[in-house]
């Protein structure tokens, strides 16, 4: 009799733990919901001069000209730095870019990126290691024609203009600039719950040099992305693929992005190449200040 009561006691004891630790997770998941949903209202709710707004995630190395949906006043600063392995060299980029609504659903960017090239080295004779260049003088617009609450979906057009800047070594021994990169595009997004976001971008790059003939290439960008219940961090992947000739190179590229303070975050990209011969792994840091951006106010 005695050892069925200690048996009796200690099965009650277990389930009391089980139960215990069940209400413990309801709990944790209850305060993750209401967090979760708290940051959401704090970023979607419009003031009466507002038009509505869905969060979404924004890719961090094709990134967006401002958010979707953006509002007058927002405005923002990235600083980006990366490193691709070219089997017989290293290539480094560096841009910085700026971005702003001066109204509501409209964005502008103006964006320098630089590039740099670094040998290991004796080079073999069919390869010869580009000169350093800054790339272009990129001008970007984009407007969101649809945001609805409801399907917490996002519907925007754009257009990149870029123009292209001779190599380092030929500035100031003729014209600056080469010739023109004309670069239009559609992005549709959508949240999934609160937690998860799909984005694609696409649409084609022309490139024309000054007396040149046109090379014409096509850009398929598709996002996943997890946010972190009541932040803005989030972990995910980007695809960039990108046909040319007849050849579609693909990209993946698992990043993260964390908040180091309400208008300060940080990105962190890998690149896979699938498909590319003469690339290897790369890696991509983007630094992004949002100035007045703040939440929980």
């Amino acid at each position: 009799m005695k050892r069925i009561n200690i048996l009796l006691a200690v099965i009650l004891l277990s389930c009391g733990q089980i139960v215990a630790q069940d209400a413990q997770i309801d709990s944790i998941k209850l305060e993750r919901i209401i967090l979760d949903s708290i940051f959401l209202a704090e970023f979607e709710d419009s003031k009466l001069d507002q038009k509505p707004k869905v969060l979404h995630a924004e890719p961090l190395y094709i990134d967006l000209i401002r958010d979707l949906g953006a509002r007058k006043g927002e405005k923002e600063w990235n600083v980006g730095m990366g490193m691709s392995d070219k089997r017989s060299f290293d290539e480094y980029e560096l841009l910085v870019e700026y971005e702003w609504a001066p109204i509501d659903r409209l964005g502008f960017e103006v964006e320098l990126p630089v590039t740099l090239f670094s040998k290991r080295g004796d080079l073999p004779t069919d390869i010869s290691k580009p000169a350093n260049r800054i790339e272009s003088l990129k001008l970007a617009t984009q407007w969101s024609f649809l945001v609805s609450e409801k399907a917490k979906t996002s519907l925007a057009l754009g257009y990149i203009h870029e123009f292209e800047m001779v190599d380092l070594n030929k500035i100031g021994q003729g014209d600056l600039f080469k010739g023109n990169v004309f670069n239009p595009f559609f992005i549709a997004a959508k949240r999934w719950g609160r937690n998860y976001h799909t984005l694609i971008y696409t649409g084609p790059r022309i490139e024309k040099g000054f007396n040149q003939s046109s090379e014409f290439s096509y850009e398929i960008h598709t996002n996943l992305h997890y946010m972190i219940a009541g932040t803005r961090n989030f972990i995910g992947i980007e695809v960039n693929k990108e046909i040319h000739n007849g050849k579609m190179e693909t990209v993946l590229r698992p990043q993260m992005r964390v908040g180091l303070a309400e208008n300060l975050m940080i990105g962190i990209v890998t690149g896979i190449p699938i498909n590319r011969d003469q690339e290897g792994l790369s890696s991509f840091i983007r630094i992004i200040y949002e100035p007045g951006f703040k939440t929980f106010h």
